[in-house]
């Protein structure tokens, strides 16, 4: 049997990676002239690379390994359903245990009213299936005029052509030709940064409203749905504030538009519950998932469809849309044993009584650094906004995210995985993390500010 090890030296590894090896995301020139840090193993929280060095992941990878790593039953089941049948299709009138198996099991811990999953390989297939599947939806209703779909300015839905279009990353958008038509963006409720003087509770009712103002510009009858993350992810851990997310759902109930829940990041414990959708009390139509469906130990991802939307699709003849590997059987059975440890281990419970609120107070407490303005935590996802003034929340005088990233190589050097997104750091830990390991993460984490503080002020930036 082939096995994959660790026989080259690090600088080797590093040269084969830029000589074959295309990264997402990453400028790869520059990339390949700094090395890539290689990461060979993981068990719980911790990480171990190519040198031997042990790193704390306060990311679980992409948001994604929320049991942590190193569950050797989720390995099993992998090795025994590809015994078994390793690859079957549910196209063509088949299906397969694993995926009726898991749709089952997704429709018991999901909120009332969703018994149906459309199974895709991970959060940006099943978004391109959303943009299908709504249109699809108010074609067979004889309203195929409802086409567009409103998303917000810096929220992320994957980089496919339709999640990358969804998400409103400038950025992305540069590239490509995106975003493809009938695709439309109202503001963040990014408080921090966009509200002026305005309070929480008032920017939060303003940004909502901008739902409606698009509505009306757009006319309701030419708008099919509106898609948002409950807490915007890879924005930076956005959190809306307590105004905004009753007035989104009072505008979709009264302007018969479709509501869209990205739960890729926040489902499957990330909030303290199943889905931030119970978190925040929201009713959506459709829910995207992929991360911690599986933890990240095998790739799989789904719109889940609330019972009205699903009765009209499957009524209205073939639905011409699917994937190769969508509800790929040893995905699934991934999946399946993953609910099973969250479930029966009361993994979510017990995070959310004991140790979010621990990381809670103790992330918190970092706001009293004197180069944080804000600390913001949803569960377990959690972002600090770096300012040289708290009291004007200013910038810096750099290009934004220099000093981001002068805190990700310090926090990285420090052996924390901390993810910079412009000027915050943000983290988002297994929930399986102890009080000992959060301890570590914050020790690690206030250390890297010092370092940085030090830093910018060498380089005059903080100012």
């Amino acid at each position: 049997m082939n096995k994959i090890v660790n026989h080259l030296p690090t600088k080797d590894l590093q040269a084969l990676d830029a000589a074959h090896h295309m990264h997402p995301f990453t400028e790869n020139a520059e990339l390949a002239k700094k090395g890539v840090k290689i990461i060979t193993a993981a068990d719980g929280v911790m990480l171990t690379d190519s040198d031997g060095n042990q790193i704390l992941d306060g990311m679980a990878g992409l948001w994604c390994v929320n049991i942590g790593y190193g569950r050797k039953e989720l390995a099993d089941v992998a090795y025994a359903q590809m015994q078994q049948l390793p690859y079957y299709n549910t196209f063509f009138q088949t299906s397969h245990v694993p995926a009726i198996s898991l749709s089952a099991k997704l429709a018991e811990i999901s909120p009332e009213g969703f018994n149906h999953t459309f199974f895709a390989t991970g959060g940006s297939e099943a978004n391109d299936t959303n943009i299908r599947m709504v249109r699809h939806y108010w074609a067979a209703k004889d309203k195929p005029n409802k086409k567009t779909i409103i998303s917000r300015i810096n929220g992320y839905h994957g980089s496919t052509m339709g999640g990358a279009s969804l998400g409103g990353m400038k950025g992305m958008h540069a590239q490509g030709g995106l975003p493809i038509a009938n695709i439309t963006y109202i503001g963040q409720p990014d408080w921090y940064n966009e509200a002026g003087d305005l309070s929480p509770l008032e920017f939060g009712l303003l940004r909502a409203k901008e739902l409606e103002e698009k509505i009306h510009e757009l006319g309701e009858e030419n708008v099919a749905a509106f898609i948002a993350e409950p807490v915007q992810g890879a924005g930076g851990v956005i959190v809306p504030p307590e105004s905004y997310w009753p007035e989104i759902q009072r505008i979709c109930d009264e302007y018969d538009i479709l509501l869209i829940a990205d739960e890729v990041i926040c489902g499957f414990g990330r909030t303290g519950h199943w889905f931030g959708t119970d978190y925040y009390g929201i009713r959506p139509h459709i829910m995207t998932i992929a991360k911690g469906l599986s933890s990240g130990y095998a790739p799989i991802g789904g719109s889940m469809v609330c019972d009205e939307v699903a009765s009209v699709i499957n009524s209205a003849g073939d639905f011409a849309h699917g994937y190769t590997y969508g509800g790929h059987p040893v995905g699934a059975a991934v999946a399946l044993e993953n609910l099973r440890i969250i479930q029966e281990e009361n993994l979510i419970e017990k995070a959310a009584s004991d140790t979010m609120p621990y990381l809670a107070e103790k992330w918190h407490d970092l706001s009293n650094h004197p180069l944080i303005g804000e600390a913001n935590m949803v569960g377990f996802m959690g972002s600090l906004v770096m300012t040289p003034d708290k009291s004007s929340r200013a910038k810096f005088a750099a290009d934004v995210g220099t000093v981001g990233l002068i805190a990700r190589g310090h926090s990285f050097g420090n052996g924390l995985i901390m993810r910079h997104v412009g000027d915050r750091m943000i983290i988002s830990p297994p929930i399986t993390i102890s009080r000992s390991e959060i301890d570590t993460l914050i020790n690690l984490a206030s250390k890297s500010l010092d370092e940085t503080l030090a830093d910018i002020k060498d380089q005059g930036l903080y100012k």
